[in-house]
């Protein structure tokens, strides 16, 4: 709709206003509307109370539009709502199972079912599962992590039903035909070189299969040819009666829908579930913590392929914490201070823009139930290896040595709820990351706890955490 003209003697601000709140997809209470529309119109001569009353409506309505909804329903399955104005949903089905559960025989398994779960059920064909949502503008997907799958999709709210009865076939009652299996494991084959064919890929599954080396963490979730090729429909039927459950997942949706419209939905299509035998617990794959690591931790693994690249391709890190561990959050700030996605960050400075040595450098971390996994990654010229992680080293001993001081923690407090912030507005991705909160946590994740706890971090947690993190006795690295 075009903005209309500013009528005389009407307020912008006052007028615009009037016209959100008479919108009739207006996520605010008709109450405060009313109440709102009765202000602007007024002949209200202190700017400054109006203007300290719509801080008040807007702060509480913020409060109002993050609320969740959840509850569980018979079957086990646990479900959480969060409203949006848009006509767009996003909704899916969370699997709290990935590669980590895979028996020793079993490596990228978990993979191979996200895969072939699209293949067919007893009511649709493949063909079928790939036309049902596309040909309303629809968008079907999934992946796999090492400690879950998920399959999702991104539809238009009047198509939700078709969204929703797609999602709970394909995901409960698959039937894994042999034929198309066939043909799927030649696709995922295709992944596996590709993903070969990428050494700055490769380096991330190569170094946690370093230091998680015998544990299913280290297991690289695409598994290899050998094994996918070798896969039947007993080996995709047996995973996912272990794991594709009711019990053992959570259904997560994003959009302007009716809470309670939409449990009706899910309790019609939690009956067409096809009952699968339960599994004794001996029968499920057990995954412990992985065995503590041997010290000294300074390991140097290089490849035979390694002169084959124009660039040596490096990563230096160690393993971490837990998602419930109180230090993540304090290692979260440090990543995102030396290697975050911010143009600023220190060894971007050091390396990239004042000794031109490499094009990218970053950090990452990855967070599991009761363990994790930081890093630090770059690409530099093969005779240029030891000068960058001497450069890498001076960074995180900086770190280590001196807290920050009061100005660069407030920067860089700063800097990481804007990107928080930004991020959020990204609804799919915001979407996935709740379910996974969601999944994981067995509670709704809070934007603003999450802002409060950086505001509360202090220099002397942050240097505690490098301390353990990033002295030289704790890091491996891997060169390939």
């Amino acid at each position: 709709m075009a903005l209309k003209v500013e009528p005389p003697g009407t307020a912008l601000t006052g007028w615009l206003l009037r016209k959100m709140m008479s919108s009739t997809v207006s996520p605010i209470p008709i109450t405060f509307r009313i109440a709102i529309i009765c202000l602007t119109t007024a002949k209200v001569q202190n700017f400054l109370i109006l203007f300290v009353f719509y801080s008040f409506i807007f702060r509480n309505f913020a409060t109002i539009m993050t609320k969740y909804n959840t509850t569980t329903l018979a079957n086990g399955l646990r479900v959480i709502h969060m409203s949006s104005a848009s006509p767009v949903v996003y909704c899916g089905i969370g699997i709290n199972a990935g590669s980590r559960q895979e028996a020793e025989s079993e490596e990228g398994l978990a993979h191979y079912c996200e895969h072939t779960t699209f293949k067919g059920t007893q009511r649709r064909s493949s063909l079928q599962i790939l036309n049902c949502l596309e040909t309303v503008g629809g968008d079907l997907n999934a992946f796999t992590n090492k400690e879950d799958t998920v399959f999702y999709a991104a539809i238009l709210r009047e198509h939700l039903n078709k969204a929703v009865d797609l999602l709970f076939d394909i995901v409960f009652n698959s039937t894994y035909p042999a034929e198309e299996l066939r043909h799927e494991a030649d696709v995922i084959c295709d992944e596996i070189e590709s993903y070969n064919d990428s050494p700055a890929e490769l380096i991330y599954d190569e170094f946690e299969n370093l230091i998680f080396e015998g544990h299913p963490l280290g297991h690289n979730i695409l598994g290899s040819r050998e094994r996918v090729m070798a896969f039947t429909t007993q080996d995709a039927l047996r995973f996912t009666s272990r794991h594709y459950r009711p019990d053992n997942a959570i259904f997560f949706i994003y959009g302007d829908v009716d809470f309670n419209r939409l449990i009706k939905m899910l309790e019609l299509r939690s009956k067409k579930i096809e009952v699968r035998e339960m599994l004794d617990d001996d029968m499920l794959v057990q995954t412990p913590s992985p065995i503590a690591q041997s010290s000294p931790l300074t390991v140097e693994k290089s490849t035979s392929s390694s002169e084959a690249h124009h660039q040596a391709h490096v990563m230096v890190g160690s393993r971490t914490f837990g998602y419930k561990d109180p230090r993540r959050l304090p290692l979260y700030l440090l990543n995102n201070l030396l290697g975050g996605p911010g143009m600023n960050a220190r060894l971007n400075l050091s390396l990239r823009e004042r000794h031109g040595l490499v094009y990218t450098v970053e950090s990452s971390m990855a967070t599991y139930s009761d363990t994790g996994c930081w890093c630090v990654y770059f690409g530099c010229d093969h005779d240029d290896v030891r000068r960058c992680l001497r450069l890498v080293w001076n960074e995180l001993n900086r770190l280590v040595q001196q807290p920050l001081s009061e100005r660069q923690l407030l920067a860089a407090k700063r800097q990481l709820k804007g990107q928080i912030a930004i991020a959020c507005d990204n609804r799919e991705q915001f979407a996935l990351d709740f379910a996974k909160h969601f999944l994981h946590y067995g509670h709704e994740r809070s934007i603003e706890e999450l802002l409060q706890q950086i505001d509360d971090l202090t220099a002397s947690q942050l240097q505690d955490v490098a301390q353990q993190v990033f002295t030289p006795d704790r890091l491996q690295h891997l060169v390939l």
